[in-house]
């Protein structure tokens, strides 16, 4: 069973990075149609200019490892020669595209659900609705939940499913591919009023050398923070996560104790654009807080006091900005996404 559910997760995740590296790409027009011997080619990329980005955006730290990379993808199917003549990835002038933007993708009935269910993800994510709430079961309180006949209602509102009986088994395979669980792991999927939750978090970012080492896949997220969708404490709250454009900047004007601006200001090299950030390694834990007691408004205004206003200017990637804010004067930042464009100019949770 345990070999299964590594199996499905590891499929999950080549998934998950194959259509964010996709998305990035269309976003920076390396993906576009080409000309080749009077013949075009819709939706294409040229093997050595995405070596050549995947080095410039720190995804790979040489040529052999970028093309390994390519390779990983090209072996699940998740891209393939525009005529495929070449088996294997290499660093040349040749035409790849991803199979998702041809049609072509293979997919077999797992790659089917997670598909199905990063796309309901992503359509309950980015419409308003009430579905995702904090609730209580069993005297536990339990966040961002999904109430089973409530969503099954939301499916068929939707258009997802035609008939209940259908939804219900949808949340089935949901659920036997660990992309939902009940709250409590006690319960199938059923049609009735028991809570559950998305388990695998489809916005994560994933860097591409994850799909390389086994050991490093996943960045270590902490449980208690927004951006785990798993059981979290009983604190309740609006934790919603928001969608933006990417590249869209934000600046964000924050309050940081004076002895603490010594520190300079890492970049992950990763999701980022911005030409002033640095090179550093990525961040890899969510940075500590800055504040070391509650501080109130007066305090943080105060002419002369220990804390001096800053400015981040952050550049937004196609998840969002990375960092999540809350609470009223004042406001605090509850939480900065260790591989997020927040954490990379230097931002910390206060």
């Amino acid at each position: 069973m345990q070999k299964k559910a590594a199996e499905l997760e590891r499929m999950a995740e080549v998934l998950v990075t194959g259509e964010q590296l996709r998305l990035r790409l269309h976003e920076a027009k390396v993906i576009k149609d080409r000309r080749h011997h009077l013949r075009t080619y819709p939706n294409c990329f040229v093997a050595k200019e995405i070596i050549d980005w995947l080095i410039e955006h720190k995804e790979a730290s040489d040529r052999d490892t970028a093309i390994k990379i390519m390779q990983k993808l090209l072996d699940q199917s998740i891209l393939h020669h525009v005529c495929d003549e070449h088996k294997e990835f290499k660093d040349m002038k040749l035409f790849y595209r991803f199979r998702k933007d041809d049609g072509t993708f293979p997919l077999d009935s797992k790659a089917k659900v997670f598909m199905r269910g990063q796309r309901i993800y992503e359509k309950l994510m980015n419409t308003e609705n009430t579905l995702l709430q904090t609730r209580e079961e069993e005297g536990v309180t339990f966040e961002r939940t999904l109430v089973a006949l409530e969503f099954i209602d939301w499916l068929l509102q939707e258009g997802e499913m035609p008939t209940r009986e259908e939804a219900e088994q949808l949340g089935r395979r949901l659920l036997e591919h660990g992309i939902i669980q009940h709250v409590s792991n006690k319960h199938h999927f059923v049609d009735g009023g028991l809570l559950y939750q998305f388990r695998m978090n489809f916005r994560r970012r994933r860097r591409l050398i994850e799909l390389l080492n086994e050991r490093c896949r996943s960045i270590p997220e902490n449980h208690d923070s927004p951006f785990c969708l798993r059981k979290q404490g009983s604190e309740g709250g609006n934790t919603s996560f928001l969608s933006v454009s990417p590249t869209k900047e934000i600046k964000v004007v924050s309050a940081v104790r004076r002895s603490s601006m010594s520190s300079s200001c890492g970049s992950s090299g990763y999701y980022s654009s911005s030409p002033t950030l640095s090179s550093s390694p990525p961040v890899l834990c969510n940075p500590k807080s800055v504040l070391k007691r509650q501080v109130s408004p007066e305090e943080l205004q105060a002419p002369g006091g220990p804390y001096i206003k800053k400015t981040f200017t952050i550049v937004g990637d196609a998840v969002g900005w990375g960092f999540v804010v809350r609470g009223s004067k004042p406001c605090y930042i509850q939480a900065v996404d260790p591989g997020g464009p927040a954490a990379a100019v230097g931002m910390k949770v206060q």
